[in-house]
């Protein structure tokens, strides 16, 4: 677990090294932020469709040889647009392509990675493990974001690929050296996982995501605050650059901040050892409460106080949310419903961006934290009372049911 979290930090340090890269080359290319855009969109847009597809393949194929096979493609895919940059070969149509390619081959991937991660650990251990990769991910956001700068400061765009393309390649090195704690989940592969093809359909992931009320809950918990609640990167770019009258440098101090809260609250999410789908929904509701109150922030100060806890409560949260979703499913399943949720995700994270923005052109930056706030909040709410309703009356129902009449009871004895 120690050497998957090393090169996991590797990685993504390289992922986002190349991110961070991709934007500003696109703009080199077109001068046009909305290219940059299409450039995002393309590149996610393959989870929508191919997700599920990913996610039943990861269910069918041995995880180990899974994600190492997926992360050569990576790295092939790197090197080549490396190579492209260097030669000074690289137009807009190519880069989309690769791009598409590039978010096709994480429909495996990511899940593949996710996965097997928790199968290193025993079971018990897992929702720490997710928590260690939250604290992963984010410090290696903070690096491939401080590194991309550096490297193309000093030795040229190409040089943020080629680095993500060997980040690739480390991973892919240490994964045959992998082995599974004792006490630990292990995947089912070769014929005692083929039962039957219709049994490893991605139909199955499907079918048992939407009968599962858990999984519902959390995708719209989850989907509501993604909407409305987590897009701070834009919201709280637009409040402070304009009625707070912060500049550049404000806002990077707000990202700073934004990206510690995220690392304090991987931490604290390490420590959960019963993640459930109410503790996600209560945790939701409380950082839409902080939103509402940074959204009436009078200074620059007062929101920087705010900040740091609004990060903290939705790692905590999202750290809950990703061990309730890969622990609740039956181990055989779990690739699937990953994939499904990744197809679920994408269509909020494609179109919230749009509806906030919308939001934010009718009500301002401050009246769009606020709105927003209150219907994270009033969902969440309005959903537990629904649970509750639907409890209570399942319960009077069943209890009716088991009541015997006292004549049947005189006529059995």
């Amino acid at each position: 677990m120690r050497w998957w979290s090393v090169a996991n930090f590797v990685s993504n340090a390289g992922t986002w090294m190349q991110l961070t890269v991709q934007n500003l080359l696109v703009l080199q290319i077109t001068g046009s932020a909305a290219a940059t855009g299409l450039s995002m969109s393309v590149q996610a847009a393959p989870a929508l469709l191919m997700s599920v597809l990913g996610g039943a393949a990861v269910d069918r194929w041995p995880r180990k040889l899974t994600a190492a096979v997926s992360q050569a493609l990576l790295a092939v895919i790197a090197f080549t647009t490396a190579g492209l940059v260097a030669l000074d070969r690289l137009d807009m149509t190519t880069l989309m392509v690769l791009a598409a390619v590039t978010g096709m081959v994480a429909t495996v991937d990511n899940p593949a990675c996710a996965l097997l991660g928790n199968d290193l650990v025993p079971a018990e251990d897992v929702p720490s493990a997710i928590g260690v990769g939250a604290l992963v991910f984010n410090a290696g956001r903070l690096a491939g974001a401080a590194l991309a700068g550096v490297t193309v400061g000093l030795l040229g765009t190409a040089a943020a690929y080629f680095a993500n393309g060997f980040s690739f390649l480390f991973v892919t090195a240490v994964i045959p050296f992998l082995h599974p704690a004792a006490g630990a989940v292990r995947q089912v592969t070769g014929p005692a996982a083929r039962r039957s093809k219709s049994d490893m359909s991605a139909r199955e992931g499907l079918a048992f995501f939407a009968r599962r009320p858990r999984l519902l809950a959390l995708a719209g918990v989850t989907g509501i605050s993604a909407v409305f609640g987590r897009n701070y990167g834009l919201t709280l770019a637009v409040l402070v650059t304009g009625p707070l009258a912060g500049g550049a440098g404000a806002f990077g101090t707000v990202s700073t901040v934004l990206a510690a809260g995220g690392i304090v609250g991987a931490v604290l999410g390490a420590r959960l050892r019963r993640p459930s789908v109410r503790l996600v929904g209560a945790l939701a509701a409380g950082g839409a409460l902080l939103q509402i109150v940074a959204g009436l922030s009078p200074s620059l100060a007062v929101l920087l106080v705010l900040v740091l806890p609004m990060a903290v409560v939705e790692s905590v949260s999202d750290t809950a949310g990703t061990a309730v979703l890969q622990t609740d499913p039956p181990a055989h399943l779990r690739g699937r419903v990953l994939g499904v949720w990744g197809s679920v995700g994408t269509v909020w994270s494609l179109g919230g961006p749009p509806a906030l923005g919308l939001l934010m052109e009718t009500a301002g930056p401050r009246g769009a934290l606020i709105t927003g706030g209150v219907i994270i909040a009033a969902s969440i709410a309005s959903g537990h009372v629904l649970h509750r309703r639907r409890t209570l009356a399942t319960s009077v129902t069943l209890s009716s049911k088991d009541a015997v009449p006292l004549p049947a009871l005189q006529t059995a004895a």
